[in-house]
């Protein structure tokens, strides 16, 4: 089995205040190993601060400017801490895409959709012209997006909130990534979409036979698209396994005040009196 991802000690720490001063503030994530195979299904579960969306930029080197990641990550057997931009562009869409939480912001405002979707595939795929055309309505229908002329000559801003979403999923698997990373896919969308957005994804990741970093304070959603998951607490991972087992039987008591939580959301949309 091909490892695709393999993350040893992870450690994400603020660089220092406005003044550059060296921050002694606890690390934003402490010390997470990680690993992931080709083909493998891995969902971060954790509360809000936890470490997750960290955890997803830092796996492309894009974490903020006051932000250091010390440990190693390696990505298809690239060490990515430490590296430039240049050194890790080919593997930022070609080997790894990510799927942004809100839509709205992760794509351009002023550019149309169709030339967001172009930028991405003459990159990693060299088209031009009419072959470049038609590949971005092609993005456009594999995302299950209709009227493909009216999207492509759409700004973002123009779009619903699922349609932003179906066109930020498109981006990232334009340079036929061999894993993805979703940071909470579906959280700025209504129930019914979020469904629809889901089930999107989950067909993509079997069709293609992508790797994915499912990220989720959401336990429904994350037993439903991981085999395995891993619990992040203030940094820490301090609880991993079969997705399962995990909430059915979980064994830390922030795991078991997640799944408790979850429960009770739950009851009450049961029985809202």
């Amino acid at each position: 089995m091909t490892t695709l991802l393999t993350i040893d000690g992870l450690t994400v720490s603020r660089t220092g205040d406005r003044r550059g001063a060296t921050s002694t503030a606890r690390p934003l994530v402490s010390a997470l190993d990680l690993h992931l195979d080709a083909g493998a299904r891995l969902g971060l579960i954790g509360g809000s601060g936890s470490g997750k969306s960290l955890t997803s930029l830092a796996v492309l080197g894009l974490l903020p400017e006051q932000l250091t990641a010390t440990g190693s990550v390696r990505l298809q057997g690239t060490e990515v801490v430490g590296a430039t931009d240049r050194a890790l562009r080919p593997l930022r869409g070609a080997v790894a895409g990510l799927v942004f939480q809100e839509p709205l912001t992760a794509l351009d405002p002023l550019m149309r959709v169709g030339t967001q979707l172009a930028e991405p595939l003459r990159r990693h795929r060299g088209l031009r012209g009419e072959p470049l055309r038609a590949a971005v309505t092609e993005a456009l229908v594999e995302v299950a997006l209709t009227d493909t002329t009216r999207i492509a000559a759409a700004y973002p801003h123009e779009l619903s909130g699922g349609q932003r979403q179906r066109v930020a999923i498109a981006i990232a698997l334009t340079g036929r990534p061999q894993l993805l990373i979703a940071d909470e896919p579906t959280t700025a969308l209504d129930v019914t979409v979020q469904a629809e957005v889901l089930t999107l994804l989950d067909r993509l990741v079997a069709e293609r036979d992508m790797a994915l970093l499912f990220i989720s304070h959401d336990l429904a959603v994350v037993s439903r698209m991981v085999d395995e998951v891993i619990v992040l607490s203030e940094g820490r991972a301090v609880e991993r396994g079969p997705v399962q087992r995990v909430l059915s039987d979980p064994v830390h008591d922030d795991t078991r005040r997640l799944v408790a939580s979850a429960r009770a959301i739950d009851d009450a949309l049961e029985d809202p009196r």
